[in-house]
């Protein structure tokens, strides 16, 4: 394995109108998740992935299992719940440009998972553990399960990726900030929003945000900036800004910062310098703005060397 992630994916639907929700009378089905978007965006990319979650012993469960294994995803470590559903979200489309995102995602199957679930032989095989600040907040047991993940890498001399994602429709921004600070001073790798930075740091300047948390602990630390790019630092001294494309117009944004995870991590696995890292997240991160859903856009390689050569599509 190259990369192992843990989290809930859940069935996402989407209205084929814009408009308010109330008014909807028919939807997409398609799949969301941040840690099974950047394993199949990974898989994409040619890279060996695991993901660990539940999902329920229901038709939404299965869809959810296939779909992901579809993509290339080993699911072997994904489980079957029989007394709770698989999480849902519904993305409500305003307006062309405005999305909202409901979760009925509350005593899911995923929010059942407790530190018994892991299997750390399964885990040690990958060469980074990859986790967000999304599964922390499904539940008490949840956290633990995160909590356990850590100490199964660092047995493991594993690398651990860490992406924030607050998503404030789970948990309190109080009750986030320990419990998140926490996890990222024990990660290795910090994938940061600006605006997440400002959460939880109260600092909204990338370079100061980077130095705050490399002053925790973690090794290298990339501040996402959306479509301006992102700006990482490491504890080499090593930093700098890497300049986003720019696309004519946005479709859906929702998954691009998983796109940058997937596109990042792949670049490190491959060797790449951490600016050459960046940029290729930036380019996937970019690319799923182009598409409706949360993972449809996630590219593969031919996809990128395709952007790399069609510059009427895109401006730099």
């Amino acid at each position: 394995m190259d990369v192992v992630t843990l989290g809930e994916s859940m069935v996402l639907l989407t209205p084929t109108r814009t408009g308010p929700l109330r008014y909807a009378h028919t939807f997409n089905r398609q799949l969301g998740g941040a840690e099974s978007n950047v394993a199949i965006g990974l898989a994409r990319l040619g890279k060996e992935v695991g993901w660990i979650s539940k999902v329920g012993a229901d038709e939404f469960g299965e869809y959810v299992i296939s779909t992901v294994r579809g993509e290339g995803v080993d699911t072997t470590s994904v489980k079957r719940d029989s007394q709770a559903p698989t999480g849902l979200y519904i993305k409500e489309l305003r307006t062309t440009d405005r999305f909202r995102v409901f979760y009925y995602r509350h005593d899911s199957a995923a929010s059942r998972l407790t530190p018994s679930d892991l299997d750390e032989s399964y885990i040690s095989q990958a060469k980074v553990l990859h986790l967000t600040g999304i599964t922390p907040a499904l539940s008490e047991s949840c956290k633990e399960t995160v909590e356990h993940a850590f100490e199964i890498a660092r047995r493991h001399n594993q690398i651990v990726s860490f992406d924030p994602n607050i998503r404030l429709k789970l948990w309190t921004v109080d009750e986030a900030s320990s419990v998140l600070r926490h996890f990222i001073s024990k990660s290795d790798i910090v994938l940061p929003g600006l605006d997440e930075g400002e959460l939880l740091y109260n600092e909204a300047d990338p370079e100061r945000l980077a130095e705050k948390i490399l002053d925790t602990g973690p090794g290298v630390c990339v501040v996402k900036l959306g479509a301006k790019g992102a700006y990482f630092a490491t504890k080499d001294g090593e930093k700098g800004f890497v300049p986003g494309l720019k696309f004519k117009q946005i479709v859906d944004p929702v998954g691009a910062g998983d796109g940058f995870a997937a596109g990042f991590l792949c670049g490190y696995l491959e060797g790449q310098s951490w600016y050459d890292a960046v940029k290729m997240g930036n380019k996937v991160g970019g690319i799923v703005t182009q598409f409706a859903g949360d993972m449809e856009g996630l590219p593969t390689q031919e996809d990128l060397e395709a952007i790399e050569t069609e510059q009427e599509d895109v401006t730099r």
